[in-house]
């Protein structure tokens, strides 16, 4: 009979716990190092990650998935504008010019400029991630916009933006271009070993150029194995709401959705909501 030759592989006790997250914990050890398995596929993590930030957006693509979007306020291709970063290289190098528009852009804006300007202008921006945009804008848009116009008030849109080598801000330059009272920028955010498809939202009442992030909200992760479209766009749809009630964004506005309101005329009694009486 065969010798029977125990696994190197020294099992970690947290090993159970992956089975909740995408998070590396509770690997093992196979001597002092990394069991090869698990060193390969954080070898191939990083290497999505690091796609992820230098692949280049397929515009023609994308144009196609966001033109067909059911509920724009003015079908057709979205316009497409560029930071004022010329190439990826200089986009990660000089973070400032992906926040302004170049010349060529602001023509083009210019010249979609109508009447009193819009309530709403909806912003998708490459960002540190190509492939979260990609993959993930056109069917977000697509959620959000039907439950949007179910909602109160009417928002008017304005014409949808794609923007090339942009950072978040591009969007004040974009909304006051477009003399919009909110802007949504959707932008592929940094990368994770264990998320390179994640997709950032952030909402700006009253955009201008200057703002900083005290000013915007940020909903974060949205992605399938995220936050979900259902889920980011109700999110997304409240704060909105508030926006225009409060005429503000940013640390003034509170996403309150998640919380849970406790009923003290229930018979439910625990020591939180106990009024002192037995």
């Amino acid at each position: 009979m065969a010798d029977q030759h125990p696994s190197p592989v020294v099992t970690n006790p947290w090993h159970h716990l992956r089975r909740y997250t995408d998070a590396r914990i509770g690997l093992g050890r196979a001597g002092i190092s990394l069991p090869t398995q698990q060193l390969l596929e954080f070898q191939l993590a990083h290497a999505r990650a690091r796609d992820a930030v230098h692949l280049p957006l397929d515009i023609d693509r994308l144009t196609g998935d966001l033109a067909s979007l059911p509920g724009l306020t003015e079908p057709g291709e979205p316009v497409l504008l560029h930071s004022q970063a010329a190439d990826r290289f200089q986009y990660l190098q000089r973070p400032d010019l992906g926040r302004r528009l170049d010349d060529a852009s602001r023509e083009r804006l210019a010249e979609q400029v109508s009447g009193n300007g819009a309530d709403l202008a909806l912003v998708v921006v490459d960002g540190l991630s190509s492939s979260a945009i990609q993959a993930n804008v056109a069917p977000f848009l697509a959620c959000f916009l039907d439950a949007l116009g179910q909602t109160e008030p009417d928002w008017r849109l304005a014409p949808l933006t794609v923007v090339q080598q942009g950072r978040v801000a591009i969007g004040d330059d974009i909304g006051q271009l477009l003399s919009a009272r909110a802007v949504v920028v959707l932008i592929g955010e940094r990368p994770g070993l264990s998320s390179p498809d994640s997709v950032g939202i952030y909402l700006t009442w009253n955009p201008k150029p200057g703002l900083t992030d005290a000013s915007r909200n940020c909903i974060s992760n949205v992605r399938p194995a995220g936050l979900s479209f259902d889920q980011a766009s109700e999110r997304l749809i409240y704060l909105l709401r508030e926006a225009h009630r409060l005429g503000l964004s940013g640390v003034g506005l509170k996403d309150r959705t998640g919380e849970v309101v406790i009923d003290s005329s229930t018979n439910n009694k625990n020591f939180l909501t106990n009024d002192g009486q037995s």
